[in-house]
C-alpha cells in the first residue's frame, strides 16, 4: 500500500510502526486503518520482528481520534461500515501472536484511545491524554471501546468514562488501570524498548501462546480458561524451545531460543 500514514521501523527486533499525519494530530481515516492494517500483517509475518510497537509522529499525539471531517456526513450504512473496519483492525492486533506494545506519547482520544486499548499493554508519557469523547460529538465509541475499556478497567468506570466524555491525565490513566507505567516524554522511546527488548528475549512461542490463553480465556469461565491454559501449556512441551530453555535453566547458562 504506497502511502506515508504509516512508518516502519525495525530496531532489534522491535517493530515500531507509527501513525505519520503529526499535522491533523495522526487522526484515523479509512486510508490510515487500512494502512495500518497492512503494516501490522507486515509486522507479523516478518521473521525478524519479535515485539511490535505503536506510537504516532510528532510531539503532540499518539492518535487523537477518528477524522471527524471524514465522518461528519456519513449514512448509518457507511457509519457501519466504517467502525467495523476499524473494529477489524482491532481485532488483528488483539489476535496477534507476537506482543504489541502501544507507545502513547501525547492525545490519545476516541479510535486512538481504542488502538491503544487493543495493544498488550500500555506505556505513556506524562503528557498524555487519555479519553474516548465521542459522546461530546452525539456518537458512541465504534472501534471497540465500549467492550475493551469495559473489561479491562470493570463497566463502572468505563460508563463514567464514557457517559462523561472526560479525558484523563496519564497519570489518572495509570491510576485507572488503563497504563501501566508514565514516564516523561523524553524518556519514553527508551523506556519502551526496554520492556520490549526484555520480553524478545524469551521463547516467543511462549510469549505468543501466553497472549493466546489471556485474550481468549477473558471470554471464557474461569474453570473453562484453566482448562484452555493446560492445553496450551502442552503443547509447549513439543517444542524446541522448551527444550533449550529448561536444559539452559539446568545447566545455569543463557538459553538460546529459535522459535521453534
Amino acid at each position: 500500500m504506497e502511502n506515508n500514514y504509516v512508518l516502519i521501523e525495525v530496531t532489534d527486533s522491535i517493530g515500531w510502526l507509527k501513525v505519520n499525519r503529526p499535522d491533523s494530530l495522526n487522526v484515523l481515516n479509512s486510508e490510515v486503518v487500512e494502512s495500518l492494517e497492512y503494516a501490522l500483517h507486515n509486522l507479523e509475518q516478518d521473521t525478524t520482528v519479535k515485539v511490535v510497537v505503536i506510537t504516532g509522529v510528532g510531539e503532540k499525539a499518539f492518535v487523537a481520534g477518528g477524522d471527524i471531517k471524514e465522518m461528519a456526513d456519513m449514512a448509518p450504512q457507511a457509519a457501519r461500515a466504517f467502525a467495523r473496519k476499524g473494529q477489524q483492525m482491532i481485532e488483528y492486533i488483539e489476535k496477534m501472536h507476537k506482543p504489541v506494545i502501544a507507545a502513547v506519547n501525547g492525545y490519545a482520544l476516541g479510535g486512538g484511545l481504542e488502538l491503544a486499548l487493543a495493544c498488550d499493554f500500555i506505556y505513556a508519557s506524562d503528557k498524555a491524554k487519555l479519553g474516548l469523547p465521542e459522546v461530546t460529538l452525539g456518537v458512541m465509541p465504534g472501534f471497540g471501546g465500549t467492550q475493551n475499556l469495559a473489561r479491562l478497567i470493570g463497566p463502572n468506570k468505563a460508563r463514567e468514562m464514557i457517559f462523561s466524555g472526560k479525558t484523563l491525565s496519564a497519570q489518572q490513566a495509570r491510576e485507572w488501570g488503563i497504563v501501566n507505567e508514565v514516564f516523561p516524554a523524553e524518556e519514553l522511546p527508551v523506556k519502551v524498548m526496554e520492556i520490549a527488548r526484555l520480553i524478545a528475549r524469551n521463547g516467543m512461542i511462549a510469549v505468543a501462546t501466553a497472549k493466546d490463553a489471556i485474550v481468549h480465556g477473558l471470554n471464557m469461565t474461569k474453570e473453562d480458561g484453566l482448562r484452555y491454559e493446560s492445553s496450551l501449556f502442552a503443547t509447549l512441551f513439543a517444542t524446541e524451545d522448551q527444550k533449550e530453555g529448561m536444559q539452559a535453566f539446568i545447566a545455569k547458562r543463557k538459553a538460546e531460543f529459535k522459535g521453534r
